[in-house]
């Protein structure tokens, strides 16, 4: 059973991916992988660099993560040089990590921009997290110190929730508490392990 996981900024959807893998689930979380094939010394790095230079970069060589966020969700096609970079190399790493996943496991694919890359139908099922954008943009200036404008940026960067919500075969909701969130994400599971 492959699973396709997402949900805006915000959403909680990696508190969902948690849950899913504390009940079974082989997680592949794009968003880890965005960040290995970026790492220091890799291909991927280089190939950074040389679209935006070195000023990209840590003193130490990494990728100055919040640097490189302040010029691409500040243009959509800076954004898609970024993406055609990390894109191929996340989807080749998720491929080795699937082909490794146990006979009949629950494989959930944690991809932030799953909408956005038109990926939904190369799934068994689609999973969105969804909140109203008031509580991402709370939740961004309240738990990540974003202002308001950054935080609306960051949404405004991402499909909208009528997107997502079009290509979900299970939507969570995630306003309530976190017991809520687990009893909602245990009744998802069960569903996805009796397809499978």
């Amino acid at each position: 059973m492959r699973v396709g996981l997402t949900g805006g900024v915000a959403s909680g959807k990696s508190t969902v991916s948690a849950i899913l893998a504390e009940l079974g689930a082989v997680v592949i979380d794009a968003d880890q992988l965005a960040r290995e094939v970026v790492a220091a010394g890799t291909s991927g790095l280089a190939e950074v660099v040389a679209a935006f230079g070195d000023d990209v970069l840590t003193a130490e060589g990494e990728l100055d993560r919040p640097a490189m966020g302040a010029i691409v969700f500040a243009d959509p096609e800076k954004r898609r040089v970024l993406e055609s970079v990390i894109h191929p190399r996340v989807r080749a790493r998720a491929a080795e990590m699937e082909a490794a996943a146990p006979a009949g496991a629950v494989v959930v694919h944690d991809i932030p921009l799953l909408a956005e890359t038109g990926q939904a139908d190369g799934f068994d099922a689609v999973v969105v997290v969804d909140v109203p954008a008031e509580v991402q943009a709370e939740r961004m200036t309240v738990l990540r110190g974003m202002t308001p404008e950054e935080a609306r940026a960051r949404i405004g960067a991402q499909a909208s929730r009528e997107q997502r919500r079009a290509i979900a075969t299970y939507v969570i909701e995630n306003t309530g508490s976190l017991a809520d969130l687990r009893t909602e994400v245990e009744r998802v599971y069960d569903e996805l392990a009796a397809r499978g």
